[in-house]
C-alpha cells in the first residue's frame, strides 16, 4: 500500500536498525562479542590521500565552502565518471551532497517544490528504506515497483494511475540489499519509461565500484543525462562515511536547481572534507584494494554458509549476501535469531520490504578475520 499523505500529523517509525535490538544483546552475549553485519558501515581503513588532502586543507579552511562543491571536486567527479563509466559530463553537472543519505532522504521534497502537481515517489519493492521515508518526511505517497524473479524493478508493472502521478522514480544498482545488476539496455529501458512518462529518474549508484567480477556497474546515466540524477557515495567506495561526503551529476538544469536550493538550505560539505573527496575519486589504486577485500569475503561466506544451509538468492555485486534457508524452513526473522546465537548479527529482508521476509541481509563489512569467527561458530553451534 501507499504510504505518504495523510489527515493526521505525521508519527515516525522505529528505526529500521532498531528493531534488532534483542538480537543485538543475544549476538553480543556471545563469548568474544558480536560481529555485526547488519548494517552496511565500512571497518577498513581510510585510504592514506584522503587523510593526507583533510589535514593539508584543514588549516586553510577558514571561510564558508560552495554548497553546489568546489571547482575541485566537481572536475574529480567528472573524470572519474568518464575514467569508470565512459560517461562524459561538464563539472556544472555536478552537485556536492552531505552523504549520499542526506540527498536521498530530502530530494522529494525539493522536486516537489517545483512540481506540486506531482505526489508520488516509486521506488523498489525491496530497497533501502530512505527512498520510502524521503517521500514521507516530504508528505507524498510511496508506491513501491514490483520487481522480477532477479530483484529488477518491472516499471510495466506500475498501473498508469501511479505513473501519472510520479514525480520520481528511484533506482539502485547495484542494489541494496540484493546485489542485483543491470545491462546498459536494461538501464536504456527504465529510463526510457521514465521521460515517457515526465518523470525523474533517481539512480543511487553508492555501490557501483562493487559490482562484481565484471568491474564497475552500469550507470543509469548511460541511457543520457536527461531526466536522470545520479547518486553517488564515498562512503562504500573509499570508506569515508565518517567524512560525510557524496555527489549527484546528472540533468543540467536539475542540477542547477538543486544547486541553488542547497545554498539556501546552507547544505555545505566541509571544505578539508571535499579536498579529500577529490584526492579519492583521482585515485582507483585504493579502489581496487577495496574491491579485492570484498571478493574475498564474498568467496569464504558464500561457501561457508552454504554448508550450514544459507544461500545467496541476489545478484553477483560484493558489499552484501542476500540469504535465505535452502530449505524455505526459516523466515528472515528465524534466520537472524539463529545467526544470532552463534554471536553473527545480521539485518532480516523485511527491513526492505514485504517481499523481502524470508531473506537476511549480510554486510561484508567486517574484516576477514572475523568472518572466519563466524562460520568457526556456527561450525561450533551445529555440532
Amino acid at each position: 500500500m501507499p504510504g505518504g499523505l495523510g489527515d493526521g500529523p505525521f508519527t515516525l517509525p522505529p528505526y529500521p536498525h532498531d528493531r534488532l535490538a534483542a538480537l543485538r544483546r543475544l549476538a553480543d552475549a556471545v563469548p568474544g562479542g558480536m560481529v555485526d553485519c547488519s548494517v552496511g558501515s565500512p571497518t577498513d581503513p581510510m585510504p592514506a590521500v584522503a587523510v593526507e588532502a583533510f589535514t593539508r586543507t584543514a588549516s586553510r579552511a577558514v571561510g564558508y565552502p560552495p554548497a553546489v562543491g568546489t571547482e575541485e571536486l566537481r572536475a574529480a567527479a567528472c573524470g572519474w565518471l568518464a575514467r569508470r563509466t565512459g560517461v562524459r559530463l561538464d563539472p556544472d553537472q555536478v552537485c556536492a551532497c552531505v552523504g549520499a543519505k542526506e540527498f536521498i532522504a530530502s530530494l522529494p521534497r525539493a522536486l516537489h517544490l517545483r512540481h506540486p502537481g506531482r505526489d508520488t515517489v516509486l521506488y523498489p519493492a525491496v530497497a533501502y528504506p530512505t527512498y520510502e521515508m524521503g517521500a514521507r518526511l516530504a508528505g507524498l505517497r510511496a508506491w513501491p515497483v514490483p520487481l522480477d524473479d532477479r530483484w529488477h524493478l518491472d516499471v510495466s508493472r506500475v498501473p498508469a494511475a501511479e505513473a501519472e502521478r510520479a514525480l520520481l522514480l528511484w533506482c539502485n544498482y547495484p542494489a541494496n540489499p540484493t546485489g542485483a545488476v543491470i545491462s546498459e539496455g536494461q538501464a536504456a529501458e527504465v529510463c526510457d519509461w521514465a521521460r515517457r512518462h515526465g518523470i525523474v529518474v533517481a539512480s543511487d549508484e553508492c555501490y557501483i565500484e562493487f559490482a562484481g567480477a565484471a568491474g564497475t556497474g552500469v550507470t543509469m546515466l548511460s541511457a543520457g543525462d536527461a531526466g536522470v540524477l545520479a547518486v553517488h557515495s564515498l562512503s562504500k567506495r573509499s570508506n569515508l562515511a565518517g567524512l560525510r561526503v557524496g555527489f549527484v551529476a546528472g540533468d543540467a538544469e536539475l542540477i542547477e536547481y538543486l544547486g541553488a536550493l542547497r545554498r539556501h538550505a546552507g547544505l555545505m560539505v566541509p571544505a578539508p572534507v571535499q579536498a579529500a573527496a577529490a584526492a579519492v575519486l583521482d585515485d582507483d589504486e585504493h579502489v581496487a584494494v577495496q574491491r579485492a577485500r570484498y571478493g574475498e569475503r564474498r568467496e569464504l561466506l558464500l561457501e561457508g554458509l552454504a554448508a550450514h544451509g544459507l544461500v545467496h538468492d541476489g545478484g553477483p555485486a560484493w558489499f552484501y549476501l542476500w540469504l535465505r534457508a535452502a530449505d524455505g524452513a526459516d523466515d528472515g526473522w528465524e534466520l537472524a535469531a539463529r545467526l544470532a546465537e552463534a554471536g553473527t548479527l545480521v539485518a532480516p529482508g523485511d527491513l526492505y520490504g514485504v517481499s523481502g521476509a524470508d531473506h537476511v541481509r549480510l554486510a561484508l563489512t567486517q574484516p576477514t578475520e572475523r568472518l572466519r569467527l563466524v562460520l568457526d561458530r556456527l561450525a561450533t553451534t551445529c555440532d
